[in-house]
């Protein structure tokens, strides 16, 4: 297997373009601007990939036919209603169905240049697209790449894949795309579906007949921060993944956790979710033989944490993490206040954070994250034959 890291852009992937509406490209225009200027893009061992349109029987795998045809048609159709799409989340626009694709393609690419050996991990930030259906659109997502990007794996002779997901958003397009399948664990950890879409994602979501335990949800109360989402991370993550011992880790990235984003209510900083880059890179080590799909997702603080967010999960995909400490390079500062966008520009690469924590103990007082762990705990541990109960486990 190589060691190189592949990364897959090209700027033809910020045609998925909802006009105005949150999920703006601009967010991954940015991130590639911050990681070139912060040189980690020209690494030893980092191989760009130009991604090509996903075809009807790759997409197929996961969507209808009949929705691929819909996508295809709404956008000349004014009046097109229906498959969740031409609504204020999911806003028909001009080429939805080729830039829709291409994202998919960008995915698929990554899977199969890891799976293959080309490389040892492959990142696509402009995917991550977790919401979408078989058949509907939903949460800004037409065609569900990472779903596809495994089913992909699947054709291709993988027998275990885990998909961890880090968004605040739970992870249910994929989740409900593989419930039935024991080949496939999902992992969501995610703001509690009691306050905040698409309200799924409870812990006794386990997988259905024939695949009980390979969906493992981890609902976090509003408020949350660093110290709170490492502890429930360390306290289900690496459990669940070391029972379920997969061939490759596919990780959906998105940074709308962090507590500038104005779409969730959680209290993360990029020194969290920088340190929950590693912790998965190392479980692809210690797993996978270093096995690592990684795609974007959701993330709405689209100067402010973003490009910095994501600038950090490709330093940790392609060698050594950035300095937390480390400067925003001027020239993309200049970038983004000539794009005149109303935001501050951050000055550094922390948020001055310290994301250490206490590791989950079954003992003492239980605060909100501690019984929401122990919920997914006493739910999904004992299907993958685990001890809720014991913490070594």
């Amino acid at each position: 297997m190589s060691d190189d890291t592949v990364v897959v852009w090209d700027e033809s992937l910020l045609a998925y373009d909802m006009g105005d509406h949150p999920l703006d490209p601009v967010r991954v225009e940015l991130t590639f601007a911050l990681a070139r200027e912060l040189g980690v893009l020209d690494r030893p061992g980092v191989r760009m990939v130009k991604p090509e349109i996903a075809d009807d029987s790759v997409l197929t795998r996961v969507h209808d036919s009949a929705y691929l045809a819909a996508v295809r048609a709404a956008p000349r159709d004014p009046l097109f209603a229906g498959y969740g799409l031409g609504t204020s989340d999911n806003p028909v626009f001009e080429g939805m169905h080729e830039s829709s694709a291409l994202i998919a393609g960008a995915t698929v690419a990554a899977a199969e240049a890891v799976w293959r050996g080309d490389a040892r991990r492959a990142v696509n930030v402009a995917g991550g697209l977790h919401h979408a259906m078989p058949a509907r659109a939903s949460g800004f997502c037409v065609y569900n790449d990472p779903a596809v990007a495994i089913a992909r794996l699947l054709d291709l002779g993988a027998e275990r894949i885990a998909y961890v997901d880090v968004d605040v958003h739970h992870g249910d397009g994929v989740q409900q795309i593989f419930w039935d399948d024991p080949r496939v664990l999902t992992v969501s950890l995610h703001e509690t579906p009691l306050a905040l879409f698409p309200g799924t994602g409870f812990p006794d979501e386990t997988g259905g007949p024939g695949a009980q335990g390979t969906a493992v949800n981890m609902p976090l109360p509003p408020g949350v921060d660093d110290s709170g989402w490492q502890r429930a991370f360390h306290a289900i993550v690496p459990s669940v993944l070391r029972a379920f011992r997969p061939q490759v880790l596919v990780s959906q990235c998105g940074a709308d956790g962090h507590r500038l984003d104005p779409l969730a209510d959680l209290n993360l900083t990029v020194d969290g979710q920088r340190a929950t880059y590693l912790a998965m890179r190392a479980l692809a080590d210690e797993l996978c033989d270093g096995r690592w799909v990684a795609t974007g997702g959701g993330g709405y603080a689209l100067v402010e944490v973003v490009p910095r967010a994501w600038s950090h999960l490709l330093a940790v995909a392609t060698g050594a993490p950035i300095d937390p400490a480390t400067l925003t390079p001027p020239g993309w500062r200049d970038l983004v206040a000539s794009r005149r966008l109303g935001r501050e520009v951050p000055l550094r690469m922390t948020d001055d954070a310290d994301p250490s924590y206490e590791p989950w103990q079954p003992t003492g007082e239980p605060n909100a994250v501690d019984r929401a762990i122990a919920a997914t705990r006493k739910t999904v541990f004992p299907l993958l034959g685990l001890d809720p109960h014991d913490p070594r486990d």
